[in-house]
């Protein structure tokens, strides 16, 4: 197969590629986020380290997601379930932690390759009502499509990929914005408080002073009336620290 690894790091890249090469695949490699987005389509499957020195990885694989449905795998040196969610969540097929097999890796390239061929691809994302295609950039909330910015799109797409979980305004700034450092938290709010306008109360709740999270407004409603009056857990404000 002809194989396109994005991965800065020359410890961990090149004796990869020897492996892909020695097994028989034509491989090219890219160094930064941006160079991979301008190879990935001569690409049969894509390889990207999550770690990357210009772009955010999770937005090179949501650009390269958005644009084809070439099979993907990531690599995150963080074992941790949220950075695995999102990567999932972005359009990859896959994610390897490191430091991985090479048999493990070859044979997870196979699975996805074959998934793909047979008609398969990554799933789209829901909460509730709220139902995300990361591949075509659409979002219905019931049967109603929203008309969202790249920006809100996005941002919802990271939201919506770990729902009831806090995502500090922070990890927002580097997953949606490529030149984090001249992005505030500010324009963060400015963007939420829109798509808070598209989507209707309860949908997205501030956590003060760290971020946002995504609700299931149905399954909220929910709780609240098996609780029943006078059982409640406390006003917003107290959740909203507990979460934090």
């Amino acid at each position: 197969m002809r194989v396109l690894v994005i991965d800065p790091d020359d410890g961990s890249a090149e004796p990869l590629v020897c492996r892909l090469v020695r097994n028989g695949h034509q491989v090219r490699r890219a160094r930064t986020g941006r160079a991979g987005l301008q190879a990935w389509e001569q690409a049969e499957v894509v390889l990207l380290d999550l770690d990357l020195p210009d772009l955010d990885g999770l937005q090179v694989c949501a650009e390269i997601r958005a644009r084809g449905s070439t099979p993907l795998i990531t690599f995150t040196g963080r074992d941790s379930e949220l950075d695995r969610v999102l990567s999932l969540r972005s359009g990859a097929d896959d994610c390897l932690v490191k430091p991985y097999g090479f048999r493990e890796l070859a044979a997870r390239m196979e699975a996805v390759t074959r998934r793909v061929a047979t008609g398969g691809g990554p799933a789209g994302v829901s909460c509730g009502l709220l139902r995300l295609d990361p591949g075509t950039r659409e979002a219905w909330l019931g049967e109603r499509p929203l008309e969202l910015t790249r920006k809100e799109f996005d941002i919802l797409l990271l939201l919506a990929s770990a729902p009831e979980t806090v995502i500090s305004r922070r990890n927002l700034i580097a997953g949606v914005w490529s030149d984090e450092w001249a992005i505030s938290t500010r324009t963060v709010d400015t963007h939420v408080s829109a798509l808070r306008a598209k989507l209707g109360e309860g949908w997205i709740t501030t956590v003060r002073g760290v971020g946002y999270r995504l609700e299931d407004t149905a399954r909220t409603a929910q709780d609240r009336g098996r609780a029943g009056p006078g059982t409640g857990a406390g006003p917003a404000g107290h959740l909203d620290g507990m979460a934090g």
